[in-house]
């Protein structure tokens, strides 16, 4: 385990130590923990727990934007944060359901945690990883946001259904041609989400 109380200094540990994942405060000196997410989403996908006293859901919302997996508010119990990091990283390792799945021009590589539209690599977190996989193993089914949220937080605890949009609003971001006509993740009013067959 390896801590820091800088922004800037758990940027170059965490290229240094590669660590499984990070915890990460809002409030850091220099740069702040938002800034600290962002800057390690553009090279990497390791898991990222966002910790922060703010209890509005448009600042958890905005913690989900920036690539975290989770989000836990203070005051938490020790109980409650290791809770959530084993989930996270049960989330990111390969599950019993691995493989190569391929719908259309997707191509979803389980083991790997990879997904490929075309030739064009698509770069998930963890947890949208898992909730791209989770739908397209049965293509075509709406999901609720409550199944989807049993499908990426487990015993993660209290989780909230705007989390599950952030996300979604994350993966068609990245692999939609055009996220605001989505052609592969589709709503369906007043019930969830699913993945086209074809």
């Amino acid at each position: 385990m390896v801590v820091t109380g800088s922004g800037a200094d758990a940027l170059t540990l965490a290229r240094e130590h590669q660590p499984a994942l990070v915890v990460l405060d809002i409030r850091l000196p220099q740069m702040n923990g938002l800034d600290v997410a962002r800057a390690l989403r553009r090279t990497s996908r390791i898991p990222i727990i966002m910790v922060t006293a703010r209890v509005e859901e448009s600042d958890r919302l905005r913690g989900l934007d920036e690539g975290a997996d989770d989000y836990v508010t203070k005051p938490f119990s020790p109980r409650e944060l290791v809770a959530r990091v084993k989930a996270v990283l049960r989330r990111a390792a390969p599950g019993p359901q691995a493989g190569v799945i391929r719908i259309a021009d997707l191509v979803i590589d389980v083991d790997r945690m990879a997904v490929t539209r075309g030739r064009d690599a698509v770069d998930l977190t963890a947890t949208e990883f898992q909730l791209l996989s989770a739908m397209a193993r049965q293509p075509g089914r709406v999901f609720t946001r409550a199944q989807l949220l049993d499908a990426v937080q487990g015993e993660a605890g209290e989780a909230f259904d705007r989390a599950i949009d952030a996300h979604v609003k994350n993966i068609r971001r990245k692999l939609e041609r055009d996220p605001h006509a989505p052609h592969y993740l589709e709503t369906v009013y007043g019930i969830g989400y699913r993945l086209v067959e074809e």
